[in-house]
């Protein structure tokens, strides 16, 4: 079985102005620069640094990989974002203006309990088509280490994706956190999750959008 390390990048531009992102590539923030690097002084040998093809996870990972003095990074854009479709670039606020309603902190729904199931918007990358494609980049990774362990730079929503498939609650992910994975002979099972950033390192940051 492969172990592999499935981490969400560091920090991001929109990340820090509360921006949904999705397939939009923003950049690093300097802060989610300097979580990348101090992200390595948890982490232990790897075989192989794999990463998202957007430009927050490819650093992140080159970052971490220069560190631990592995490399080359492989970049399979099977491990970038959900596509957040017509919410990407618009920050909670102006979901809330533009589409009412379909988020459950909406100030609308204040006094309701329970809240209400979140909707989607036009061009929402469907969870089935999000967890086939991560599902497709755990084999290649797999392949590529056989009983070795990963590091896989990746992104909050395929995360989720891949926990509530094998029967996770919800729970949110954190800038440079990550859960393990054991894979191989066509079967995946959850591992432990982890926190690669010491808060008296480096701030913590834990947006709340994809």
């Amino acid at each position: 079985m492969a172990r592999i390390l499935l981490v969400r990048h560091g920090e991001s531009e929109w990340n820090s102005v509360g921006r949904w992102q999705g397939q939009a590539d923003s950049p690093l923030s300097d802060l989610g620069r300097r979580q990348a690097k101090a992200a390595t002084r948890a982490l232990g040998p790897v075989d192989a640094v794999v990463c998202s093809d957007l430009q927050r996870a490819q650093v992140t990972a080159e970052i971490i990989a220069s560190e631990l003095g592995v490399g080359p990074v492989v970049v399979d854009a099977d491990l970038r974002e959900r596509d957040a479709g017509a919410w990407s670039g618009l920050t909670r606020a102006e979901i809330h203006d533009r589409w009412p309603g379909y988020l459950p902190d909406d100030p609308m729904y204040r006094n309701t309990t329970p809240p209400p199931e979140v909707r989607r918007p036009p061009g929402w990358e469907p969870e089935d088509h999000l967890c086939e494609r991560a599902l497709r980049a755990i084999d290649r990774m797999a392949a590529l280490v056989g009983d070795g362990d990963v590091l896989a730079v990746t992104h909050g929503g395929l995360i989720y994706a891949l926990e509530s498939h094998l029967g996770e609650p919800w729970h949110r992910i954190p800038n440079l956190g990550g859960r393990w994975f054991d894979a191989g002979d066509g079967t995946l099972a959850l591992g432990d999750r982890v926190m690669l950033v010491d808060p008296h390192d480096v701030a913590v940051t834990t947006p709340d959008q994809i």
